[in-house]
């Protein structure tokens, strides 16, 4: 296999891509002489862009020879900053204050859903230095060329859902810090530096995160030793006096928290690809494990922790208000050490553009993965696009933040689920744990890749149990009605996965000739 580097490339500050030249290869995805036919108009584009130090690499595989950075503590770097940030405290917030949970509730909850669910996205870590591939890439060979479509969809909307999110709760906690500033500024500064870092790319995405899990670590010491002392005073009578919570209640909160954890599987691949392939899959397991864990534990219990505490302390109270608001809580806990905390609330908004970051280059990513046309059109547009979709729908959703979070998260959650369970059910089951059973030269290739017939039946089907086993504000299930609560991550997981183990047993006898069939 002749390979053909391309231009520009000995810059150092980008990472060494080689194309291999073979049909099954669609250059496309790439800046530089083997794709100018294809990108047409993007070509010097991209070209300029190589110069700056911007990524132009695409969605094809990198090769074993790129693969070559042993850099393995950045697994964990670029999840623990993704994820421990207000974000993450928003969402063990919503244990007291819509679920009704108390403080030690919370935590039994937050044991179980984090240790476990945490799992998922870590393993899906792995497949970035394996295989080379961007996590929906990856997904072709389990689901097809075209199934993996419907997949890219699904995640494109997921991200863009995770991306309002993200920039409501920094845009309100900037806003709540300065008269100056409302929702809307706030907002248009998050996505605007979340773009920046998503247009420069890989590299400087993992420069950026290596770092900016610090100001969440100053502002959640110092949320703790301001408001310790009422924390710890008010919290054993709150869970003495609460009484025992319905297990639906516990149930939904797990889903809402486990839901937050398992939705990263859907990208988690895509900041590996360029790592040593060579290193052991323990050890890359280990470092996403303990950054993703430790991250969302960390932000779920405090946040869980200064909620639960609230209604006993007027002024939290009335900071805290009815949870569509958390910046103005933040500052009210804040307020004892005056400008200084209002200056760690903003390094605190500040950090949300970590995972804003990350989701917006995967949605680019994702999109590319949709169709062969939109391949053409060079990565570090996407994040250009994304922006302009995302800041006025997350000025028009700041109004009902709380309420808007739970929804998404949980409708996120419930294809992910599916979607996690028959990727795993493929790769250990089917490829028995063997990266070496991934034909990637042939990611481009649908006659080379399953049908995808199984993986699709698989995942609709899941929602015939899915379904009936929700509780949302807008649907209740049979099943989540009868008093079990929302159990519909559970059920779609094994339901998938169970199904997929019996569509494909049956794929695979009518797919034999195919390389990765």
């Amino acid at each position: 296999m002749n390979d053909k580097i391309l231009e520009d490339t000995n810059d150092p500050r980008l990472p060494t891509t080689i194309i291999p030249h073979t049909a099954d290869f669609d250059g496309s995805s790439f800046g530089g002489r083997s794709s100018r036919s294809k990108l047409g108009g993007w070509k010097g584009l991209s070209r300029h862009a190589l110069r700056w130090g911007i990524e132009t690499h695409g969605i094809a595989p990198t090769s074993e020879e790129e693969r070559t950075d042993t850099r393995m503590w950045q697994m964990f770097t670029v999840w623990f900053s993704a994820i421990l940030n207000l974000t993450g405290m928003s969402t063990g917030a919503l244990g007291p204050i819509f679920f009704s949970l108390d403080f030690r509730e919370c935590i039994i909850v937050l044991v179980v859903a984090d240790i476990i669910c945490c799992l998922v996205p870590a393993y899906f870590v792995v497949f970035g230095p394996k295989l080379g591939t961007r996590t929906m890439v990856q997904s072709r060979f389990s689901f097809g060329y075209y199934g993996a479509m419907l997949i890219s969809t699904l995640n494109v909307f997921s991200q863009i859902g995770w991306l309002i999110i993200n920039s409501i709760v920094g845009g309100q906690v900037l806003a709540a810090v300065s008269t100056k500033l409302n929702d809307t500024t706030g907002i248009v500064i998050i996505v605007l530096i979340s773009f920046v870092l998503s247009f420069c790319g890989y590299k400087t995405l993992h420069w950026y995160e290596t770092y900016i899990w610090l100001p969440s670590v100053v502002l959640f010491i110092a949320l703790l030793g301001v408001g310790g002392n009422q924390l710890v005073a008010q919290i054993p009578i709150l869970i003495s006096s609460t009484p025992a919570a319905a297990a639906g209640m516990l149930i939904a909160y797990g889903t809402t928290a486990g839901a937050s954890d398992l939705t990263w599987c859907s990208f988690a691949a895509d900041y590996g690809i360029y790592h040593e392939s060579k290193t052991p899959t323990w050890k890359i397991f280990s470092w996403a494990y303990a950054g993703i864990f430790t991250s969302a534990f960390i932000g779920h219990i405090i946040g869980a922790a200064f909620a639960s505490a609230a209604p006993a302390i007027p002024s939290w109270e009335t900071g805290l208000g009815d949870g569509e608001d958390f910046g103005r809580f933040l500052v009210v806990i804040l307020e004892p050490i005056g400008n200084f905390g209002k200056f760690l609330v903003v390094l605190g908004a500040l950090t949300v553009t970590a995972p804003c970051a990350i989701t917006m280059y995967s949605f680019g990513v994702s999109l590319m993965s949709i169709s062969p046309m939109f391949a053409k059109v060079p990565r570090y547009i996407y994040s250009l696009i994304c922006t302009a979709i995302v800041i006025p729908i997350a000025i028009v959703g700041a109004t009902h933040f709380f309420t808007a979070f739970e929804d998404v998260l949980n409708l996120i959650g419930y294809w992910a689920t599916s979607y996690a369970s028959i990727v795993l059910c493929e790769h250990f089951i089917f490829r028995k744990n063997d990266f070496a059973r991934y034909s990637v030269v042939d990611w481009n290739t649908p006659s080379n890749l399953p049908l995808g017939v199984a993986a699709i039946l698989a995942f609709l089907c899941s929602f015939a149990v899915i379904v009936p086993s929700m509780n949302q504000p807008w649907y209740t299930g049979p099943i989540a009605r009868a008093g079990t609560g929302d159990i519909g991550l559970m059920t779609g997981f094994f339901a998938s996965g169970m199904l997929y183990m019996v569509f494909r047993t049956v794929e695979v006898k009518f797919s034999a000739r195919r390389r990765n069939g």
